[in-house]
């Protein structure tokens, strides 16, 4: 296989990279930036604690449950790059209706509009990084992407705190939807559609693809993949938890204020996470050359270093490791940095390795059904468990029943780690222990 031109490619490579980058970053802003406007939406509308659970989360998620697999088909049989320009500007509009909204009920609209516009974004740019880079170097530039909503997180919690209460929470939406513009109008007018399958032999798939069904079947069929997206959908399930409900813990169990505790648990955590991200993905690049192998030892790694500082977090006692300021850091945040860092080392080599499992033509369905199952297990179900369980363990524990709740997340972790394993097996069943290909069934 030929390589294309190194320097003029590599540098649209790049650029193309940094704009579906800045797209993936803002979307997240827009997520994460909820967090900071629930007291002045739900003082202006009179709204329930319920409802701005619903706001902030479901309706939210099943929106873009419901339309990802749609639009992961669409992405797969149309321009990306185009599709992805279109997205941006709709969701640029989706965004400044929020701002607009007359009432709570157009205001949940207008969320749902949001992620009807944000569906195709993951799907599409994963699959068009895939056709960007070389399998060699693939994996350190999907953890460059999937890094972005982690370093937009902080962004959110802090700028946007900010932004909120010094202009309100509607103009925040209107400042939050600018950005997209710019990027959506270079995607549109200025960057080529990268051909499909040009590290694969230029190999795309039949001629006339499949139903959207029947290329799910197919997918589904192959054991390898569908063992993949149930280990990165318990792990998002248990991740998700824990980051919405570690301010609160470090509040009840460490004794901090909410606004010491978001910003430790923002800049300790979200900070390792992104490095560890990008770490993760540049060893990925280093190591899979040597064996595909790599692509399961390194999650496998960073899950048993994450789960084991993750205990050690969550039952470390009080105590105070220095005085920052006003901020008093407690000695746990050491056992935080450190899942933080590990705790991601799955993202980008399973994402990578999906690309590899299935044929470049199916690529945008593989990747929004992973993307469903995180965003409804993450987004939907891991948060609203671990308050449960909280609940549940209160009458035991007392203020102290969310330490022991999160613990659950551990063992996410655990299952996600067999899960892991199990492909491992599956793909050495196989002969010569190959790569697994799309409807295979070892």
């Amino acid at each position: 296989m030929s390589a294309p031109p190194p320097t003029t490619s590599a540098w649209r490579s790049h650029r193309l990279l940094l704009l579906l980058s800045l797209m993936y970053a803002d979307n997240f802003i827009g997520r994460q930036i909820m967090a900071v406007m629930i007291e002045p939406i739900k003082r202006e509308f009179g709204a329930s604690d319920t409802a701005m659970g619903l706001i902030s989360g479901l309706a939210f998620a099943g929106v873009y449950a419901l339309l990802g697999l749609p639009a992961g088909r669409i992405a797969d049989r149309v321009s990306r790059v185009r599709l992805l320009a279109v997205s941006g500007l709709m969701w640029c509009v989706a965004t400044v209706l929020c701002g607009l909204a007359g009432s709570f009920g157009l205001l949940v609209l207008a969320r749902m509009a949001v992620a009807v516009a944000e569906a195709p974004a993951t799907p599409a740019s994963l699959s068009i990084i895939a056709d960007l880079y070389p399998p060699q170097r693939r994996s350190f530039a999907i953890s460059c992407f999937t890094a972005a909503p982690t370093f937009a997180a902080i962004v959110a919690l802090s700028v946007g705190a900010w932004m909120v209460g010094a202009w309100g929470w509607r103009n925040a939406f209107m400042v939050l939807a600018l950005p997209v513009l710019p990027v959506a109008a270079l995607l549109a007018f200025s960057v080529r559609e990268p051909r499909r399958g040009i590290w694969d032999g230029g190999h795309t798939g039949p001629a006339v693809p499949p139903g959207m069904w029947s290329t799910l079947r197919e997918l589904w069929a192959c054991r390898p993949y569908r063992y993949l997206v149930l280990a990165s959908a318990v792990t998002t399930l248990g991740a998700n938890a824990y980051g919405m409900w570690n301010p609160t813990f470090l509040v009840r169990s460490h004794e901090l204020s909410l606004q010491n505790a978001g910003l430790l648990a923002g800049l300790v955590g979200g900070t390792s996470a992104g490095v560890g991200m990008l770490f993760s993905g540049w060893l990925t690049d280093r190591l899979t050359h040597r064996s595909q192998r790599w692509h399961l030892r390194i999650p496998l790694i960073g899950h048993s270093i994450a789960v084991v500082s993750l205990a050690a977090y969550l039952l470390w006692p009080h105590a105070t490791l220095l005085q920052a300021g006003s901020v008093a850091v407690p000695t746990a945040m050491l056992w935080c940095g450190l899942n933080g860092f590990f705790s991601v080392w799955w993202v980008a080599p399973s994402y990578s390795f999906i690309t590899h499992l299935v044929a470049p033509g199916q690529r945008a369905v593989a990747l929004a059904a992973l993307t469903i199952l995180t965003t409804l297990l993450g987004v939907g179900v891991g948060p609203l468990l671990i308050g449960a369980f909280s609940d549940g363990l209160q009458p035991w524990f007392g203020a102290e029943s969310l330490r022991y709740a999160l613990l659950f997340v551990c063992a996410t972790t655990l299952v996600a780690m067999f899960a892991i394993r199990r492909v491992g097996g599956l793909l050495a069943a196989q002969p010569q222990g190959g790569l697994a290909v799309s409807g295979s069934t070892p």
